[in-house]
Order: structure tokens, then C-alpha cells, then sequence
């Protein structure tokens, strides 16, 4: 069986949130809550490896506004990492936004390397729209963001 992309399903979330928290304990990114994760079931992508089948990464992409949407919460597990699962599930959502007539999306990270590489561009945070930070004010970090904004045009 081949590797495949595919939408989450319900009974998988509790095994992307450990996934995510492992991530957020090294400071890779923000835990997400049980709550967060069910309400945005719909935006997020797995990568399943075809022959365990396994997850073995997670990506969101969540519409913000008419034209804007956000990549949220890519994790890879370590042993897959460096093999282009995160390039893959990226695409996944860049193709998906763009199916649903998107022109922007933009992500708040510490990898800032690799998603150059994917085409997106370095921004100041205060150009977004003020509606993306309702996540923000529930960061530990807020207001002393140190993640990177970056935006691509699709």
C-alpha cells in the first residue's frame, strides 16, 4: 500500500494532539487543546504511511478570511523527518485553498528555512488582519511573539 494524504477522522485526533504536544514541548510550535483540535477537524490533513498504516505527520490549513488562510500545526514524526512528508502535506494544503479560490495563505513559524523554500515570503505581522490574532491572545507567548510571519500568493 502507498504512502497517502488524506483528511483527518474523528477517532484519530487524540493520536494528533500527543503528536503535536511532543512538538510543542520542544518548542517546534503551540500545543492545541482537544477542543481546538475536534472544532478545526475539517482543516486538518494526516500523512499515513501505507505499509504500517500509520500517521506519521499532520498539517492544518485554516481559512481566515475571503482570501486568506493559514497554515497551522505541521508535525512530522522524527524518524520520517527530512523526507519531504512536510513539503507533501504543505502542497496538500496549497492545493486546497486554491481549489476553494484562495490567493493567500500564511503561516507563523520557526522553521522560516523550509517554507522559503516552498515560496512563501518573510512579513511584517502587523500587515495581517487583526482577526488572525484571536489565537494569539491565547499564547503563552503573547505579545512577545518570536515566530516568523510569512505569506505566499496562489
Amino acid at each position: 500500500m502507498a504512502d497517502q494524504i488524506r483528511k483527518v477522522r474523528v477517532d484519530e485526533i487524540r493520536e494528533i494532539q500527543k503528536m503535536l504536544a511532543g512538538h510543542a514541548q520542544r518548542g517546534d510550535m503551540l500545543p492545541r487543546s482537544l477542543s481546538e483540535l475536534y472544532d478545526n477537524l475539517r482543516d486538518i490533513f494526516v500523512y499515513l504511511d501505507g505499509d504500517k498504516p500509520e500517521i506519521i505527520g499532520t498539517c492544518s490549513m485554516h481559512i481566515c478570511w475571503e482570501d486568506l488562510a493559514e497554515i497551522r500545526s505541521l508535525a512530522v514524526r522524527e524518524p520520517y523527518q527530512g523526507k519531504g512528508i512536510g513539503k507533501k502535506l504543505v502542497e496538500a494544503c496549497i492545493a486546497e485553498a486554491i481549489a476553494l479560490g484562495l490567493h493567500r495563505i500564511f503561516v507563523l513559524t520557526y522553521q522560516a528555512e523550509f517554507f522559503q523554500k516552498m515560496g512563501f515570503q518573510v512579513v511584517d505581522k502587523g500587515t495581517l488582519p487583526h482577526k488572525i490574532w484571536a489565537d494569539c491572545l491565547k499564547c503563552i507567548k503573547f505579545p512577545e511573539c518570536d515566530e516568523t510571519a510569512m505569506i505566499i500568493e496562489i
